[in-house]
């Protein structure tokens, strides 16, 4: 991905966070060039990858497959003396066109929330016990306080304040219902670890490989310089 992309995209899902009232913390305000004088006081940030995000799954189309997203807080599971938080939160932008590739997770559970704006589709697989995907049979949702039965790949619409559950080992992938607009999305989970924690069906990558057009409006969660 070029920086200016990367730059756009921070800066619709910013908007975004305004027009819904979800207020970020500081962290989201510093500058490229305040990171360069930050001390060891915000480790939390740098250690629990806390921060701006954006992936385009290393497919090089992020207006096709991939989001951005700000992880406002999180623990360390490798870290778990410093960081003892079992539970993380994060924020979703996707638009129209986007989609998110299907997976699952082996120790996080999570919650995933319709802030605002469009409908959100996702769509549900059981897995099998060599951890491929099950087509075949019907998978239990949780929506809401809701629990009921839907075929395997179902899409389960979320419209702004409906949220679902996804257990470990749920395949999940999502996308934005075409003709409602992009969707802000709010995720409340055990502690998030994207380098250990997501199988991809089929794999896939994570982080971008970015081509340095312009000056980053942010730094992302995985490019904070080391403390002073």
């Amino acid at each position: 991905m070029k920086r200016s992309e990367i730059n756009k995209a921070l800066r619709e899902l910013e908007a975004m966070c305004q027009k819904y009232c979800c207020y970020l913390p500081p962290f989201c305000h510093f500058t490229p060039e305040q990171w360069q004088t930050l001390g060891h006081e915000y480790d939390e940030v740098r250690d629990c990858m806390l921060g701006w995000d954006i992936t385009d799954y290393g497919m090089g189309d992020f207006d096709r497959v991939g989001f951005s997203l700000i992880t406002l807080r999180n623990g360390n599971r490798a870290m778990a003396e410093k960081y003892p938080k079992v539970y993380a939160e994060k924020l979703l932008y996707l638009k129209e066109s986007q989609y998110a590739p299907n997976h699952f997770h082996w120790f996080k559970t999570e919650d995933i929330i319709n802030r605002g704006g469009g409908n959100v589709l996702i769509r549900v697989y059981n897995s099998l016990p060599d951890e491929s995907i099950d087509y075949e049979s019907d998978v239990t949702v949780h929506t809401d306080g809701r629990t009921y039965t839907v075929p395997a790949g179902t899409q389960i619409r979320l419209t702004p304040g409906e949220s679902i559950h996804v257990q470990q080992y749920l395949y999940h992938d999502f996308t934005v219902e075409e003709g409602t607009g992009p969707v802000l999305l709010g995720e409340v989970s055990q502690c998030n670890d994207d380098n250990t924690d997501n199988r991809f069906e089929p794999p896939v990558g994570r982080f971008p490989t970015i081509e340095e057009d312009e000056p980053p409006y942010r730094l992302l969660c995985n490019e904070y310089p080391a403390a002073k």
